[in-house]
This record gives C-alpha cells, structure tokens and sequence, in this order.
C-alpha cells in the first residue's frame, strides 16, 4: 500500500493487488536474462545484480541493482515489468529501483502500479522512498501529466512459501544463509513443466537444495577468495566477505547434489574474477552442465536449456 502522503497527492484508492491480465505466451518456454551479475563495485562490465525472467506472457525482475537499467538497453520497455521481487535489501540489489519505478513511469509511461516483494522492511523501504521524491511526484502529475496509477507501488513483505501465481507461472519464495541478513531469499519459478532458480546471496544452503530439486536452470552466487588475494585485498576483510558467499568449490557441491540441467554462476564476487579464478575450482567438485554468467546473456528454458550470449561490442 502507498504511503499517505502519496494517497493525498494522488487522490486515489489504492488497492493491495494487481491482477494481470492473462496473456498468451509465445511458447512453453522460460526466457532468462542476466541484466546484471555484479555486485557493489561500479564496474561496467558486470551491473549490480539483476535478472530479468519473462514467462506466460509475463515479465518479473528479481533484484533491482544497477543492472535493471540494462532493460533499455535491450530494448524492454520498463512499464511492461510486471513486478519486482527482491531477495534481500542490500544496496547493491536495490539501487537501481528508484531509476526503475520513476523513470519505467515517465518514459515512455507505466500507467498502472507496480507491484514489489521482498523481505520483512520491503513495504517501509518503498514507502520511505516514495516520501523521498515526493516532490518530483508531484511535479510530474502536475507538470508532465503522468499517469496518476503509474507510480503507485503495491509492496508487499513476504515470507518463505508460494508468493505469486498467474497464468501458470508459479513463484516460490524460499530462505537462504546470507547471515548476518536475515530474511533473505532465494526464488523459484515454475512454469509449464519448466523451472528456474535464483539462489539470491547465500553461504551453502540447505533450504536452497531442498528447492533446487529436478530444477532446469539453476543460477547461483559465487564468491572467489583467490580474486580477494590477487588484489591485495586484507586477508581479514577477505574472510569476512567469503563468508557470506559461497566459493566456487561449494557452488559445485550444490550443483552435484542438485543435478540442474544448467548450473550458471552469477553474482560475481569481485566482479574482477576470471573464468579461471571461478571455473576451474568449481570444476573440483562438479563435472555436470556449467556457464560463467555474463550480462546481456539469454537463457532459454524449453526442452533444452539453451544460452545465447551478448553480441560483442
């Protein structure tokens, strides 16, 4: 729900829940990309994390790092998002929303809410941020004449269990060991005998196997010690980091016991890290179906599990 302030500025009822309309999708298929596989550092290689997942004629972004910018870059209209999941509410997953919501409004004009989940402190995040610009509101309704529905943000704090279901596309909202962040989550989609997850920030999760069971797709976070130390990174700040993630040993555990189609590492930690820094450890400890996530790459989800990486500049 709006905050009040937002309410009397806009003169409006506001209701907890968007139905979308039911569309007809192009195939059975899941369409996965990778808009970011970053992390904190600004780097341009690699945005902060986002990750863009289209099914059932619908579209989801899950995390809103700087990456959710890349939306336009390749050339998906921000208003046609129909909503917002976040795994946790660190502010390298969260720092491109504001771009996301204001600017999905604005240009070229989301004209109906926008729908958010995510952790306990979600639906007061959002709330606060609509106070934040509360001024640039209400000049653009004034001013611009944007669409009084289109920057209405329906935000919800959720907890582990089933979350979304429209139109055959299921998502399942699971807890993962980002300690000291507490909830955090992982996602799985499901749809049309399809499935995907997205591990959010973890250490080794056993909820997170629990859910990654006859899964097609499975992207999960690594974390690469050996990067931290060729950077001359201090070895304290080194553990303390590593500690959250998983490295790229334990990424392959998790793959060997889960058996994913496809096994992609994303979520790079630092995003310095080389194939040979992430693939080469993993490879210790799993030999099945493995991608170096980049952004811009596209994963289709059918019968096959099938990647298309970005054209080289």
């Amino acid at each position: 729900m709006a905050s009040k302030c937002l309410q009397r500025m806009l003169g409006i009822a506001l209701f907890a829940l968007v139905v979308v309309p039911a569309a007809t999708a192009e195939g059975q298929e899941i369409k996965v990309t990778l808009l970011g596989t970053g992390c904190p550092p600004a780097v341009m290689n690699r945005f902060g994390p986002s990750i863009l997942v289209e099914a059932g004629g619908q579209k989801f972004v899950f995390d809103a790092g700087r990456g959710a910018l890349r939306l336009n870059q390749i050339k998906m209209p921000w208003q046609d998002v129909n909503g917002v999941f976040l795994t946790h509410l660190h502010s390298d997953h969260v720092v491109g929303f504001p771009d996301l919501w204001l600017t999905g409004w604005l240009t070229p004009g989301r004209d109906r809410p926008l729908q958010v989940w995510g952790p306990r402190g979600t639906k007061r995040m959002m709330s606060l941020l609509e106070q934040a610009f509360e001024y640039d509101i209400r000049i653009r309704l004034y001013d611009d004449r944007a669409a009084p529905d289109g920057v209405v943000v329906l935000a919800e704090d959720i907890t582990e269990g089933f979350v979304y279901e429209n139109s055959g596309v299921k998502i399942t909202a699971f807890e993962v060991d980002h300690t000291p962040v507490k909830p955090a989550f992982g996602y799985r989609i499901d749809y049309s005998g399809r499935s995907v997850v997205l591990s959010g920030d973890t250490r080794t999760s056993e909820n997170l196997v629990r859910h990654v069971q006859n899964v097609d797709l499975l992207i999960h976070e690594v974390a690469s010690p050996e990067t931290f130390q060729r950077l001359g990174v201090p070895p304290a700040r080194t553990t303390s980091v590593v500690a959250h993630h998983v490295t790229p040993e334990q990424a392959g555990d998790v793959f060997t016991r889960t058996k994913p189609k496809l096994a992609v590492c994303s979520h790079i930690v630092l995003p310095n890290a080389t194939e040979q820094d992430l693939i080469l450890p993993t490879r210790k400890t799993y030999s099945g179906p493995l991608e170096l996530g980049e952004d811009l790459m596209v994963i289709d989800v059918g019968e096959k599990v099938e990647i298309r990486r970005p054209a080289t500049p």
